[in-house]
């Protein structure tokens, strides 16, 4: 059996944690900030974690994450 290849630009957004899940950066922090309160742009620089049922496609995107 070959080995698999991970898919690198799931690699760059995604990280497993110890317990298994995927945690992920939070969207809309890219551009047209200036309508958006600074209680917004804080609360999107935390992690978040992947929902439970995308972590399947995920083990398949990164098999040795």
């Amino acid at each position: 059996m070959p080995k698999l290849k991970t898919k690198s630009g799931a690699a760059k957004r995604f990280k497993r944690t110890a317990s298994g899940s995927f945690k992920r950066a939070q969207g809309f922090r890219r551009h047209i900030l200036t309508k958006k309160t600074t209680k917004q742009k804080r609360h999107l620089r935390s992690p978040c974690m992947v929902h439970e049922s995308d972590t399947p496609m995920l083990n398949r995107l990164m098999p040795y994450a």
